[in-house]
């Protein structure tokens, strides 16, 4: 409508009071959100740990007024919340954790699109969750049932997020001092795709040019000239959330590697290869899991120490193995927790500095 202005949010709660009360009633509290201490069949919401619930805006339905819309400085201590408190605990399964936190994280996108949030505060709000939503989907154990935590699902909130902010970038004038670097986690995230690694060569020169974009780039370089070698060495040097972006793609990179090997050494009396070797080579976590590569690709071991490329073994059946990237993402932590990582700004004066990308 010509001349209307989104309202602002006012409700100053994770989660509005009267959505707190209809779940209470209707039993659809998660039990993150339960108050300490309630019986199990009476649960009650801890107003302190309840966050609101995405819900698909209905056709026709009036646009809910701004008391139920959380203004951008609260969308920001949910997403600290959910970074803080949420991802870290210990007492779930990780799937059940990156369920819960990213139906909360849509919604929290959902409310900033519906209230009329300036493009600096709006671009803050989202690179937070975006950051969030990498990182808890990053920590999902590569071989356990998801159960609630749908792959296909999450990975799709992600391209939406991207989505979110990267038209929040080029609609507003900005500022947004951390463009290079989601941008840059937007083609790591998309390591190898035509599309994205165009939407980024159409980014300013001068935003190209930032020590972040240029090392994704590299590593897009790298990837799809198949120079693992190049690729590794870049990955094992990536901060923690660009190797969260690139998590996704390292095993169908360690089997290209694996399969060149093969071509190039494999022998009809056999070529043996340090398992040292194809540990460094390929940013393993250790022999064992080089081991279960190798056999998984049908490779023969001499003991528990070389490896065999012997002329026919080599095969590929279903996914890679997707491998537990202690070295390439959890080492990255550093003894930080996921919240200082996700709201400091200082992160990307460590991803900026400037560097040969080679």
């Amino acid at each position: 409508m010509p001349g209307y202005e989104l309202p602002l949010g006012t409700c100053l709660d994770m989660c509005p009071a009267n959505e707190r009360t209809r779940r209470e009633k209707e039993c659809r509290l998660h039990r993150f959100e339960v108050a300490p201490g309630c019986p199990g069949d009476r649960p009650r919401a801890d107003p302190q740990r309840a966050v609101k619930e995405y819900s698909r805006p209905a056709a026709g339905k009036a646009r809910p007024p701004p008391s139920q819309l959380r203004p951008p400085s609260v969308l920001l201590a949910t997403v600290r919340y959910l970074a803080g408190e949420v991802a870290e605990r210990t007492d779930a399964s990780r799937a059940e954790v990156a369920s819960f936190v990213a139906d909360r994280l849509r919604a929290v996108r959902l409310d900033l699109a519906l209230q009329g949030a300036g493009d600096a505060e709006a671009a803050l709000v989202l690179e937070a969750a975006l950051a969030v939503l990498l990182a808890v989907v990053a920590r999902l154990e590569p071989n356990a049932s998801h159960g609630l935590a749908d792959p296909m699902l999450l990975q799709a909130q992600v391209q939406e997020s991207f989505g979110s902010l990267r038209r929040c970038y080029a609609l507003g004038a900005g500022p947004h001092p951390r463009q290079a670097t989601f941008q840059g986690l937007f083609l790591l995230y998309n390591l190898g795709s035509v599309e994205a690694l165009h939407e980024v060569l159409q980014l300013p020169a001068p935003l190209r040019s930032c020590p972040a974009l240029r090392t994704a780039l590299a590593v897009d370089s790298a990837f799809r000239e198949g120079n693992a070698a190049r690729l590794f060495r870049l990955l094992r040097s990536l901060p923690y959330l660009q190797s969260c972006a690139v998590q996704c793609h390292v095993g169908r990179a360690r089997r290209g590697a694996l399969a060149r090997l093969a071509r190039a050494l494999s022998t009809p009396k056999g070529q043996p290869l340090p398992l040292s070797f194809m540990v460094h080579l390929l940013a393993l976590d250790g022999p064992e899991e080089a081991r279960d590569l190798c056999q998984a690709h049908g490779l023969p071991l001499d003991g528990q120490e070389r490896v065999v490329f012997l002329r026919g073994r080599y095969r590929e059946e279903g996914p890679p193995p997707a491998g537990t990237c202690q070295v390439l993402v959890e080492s990255k932590l550093g003894g930080r927790t996921l919240e200082e990582v996700v709201m400091a700004e200082e992160e990307d004066e460590a991803v900026n500095r400037p560097q040969s990308p080679a």
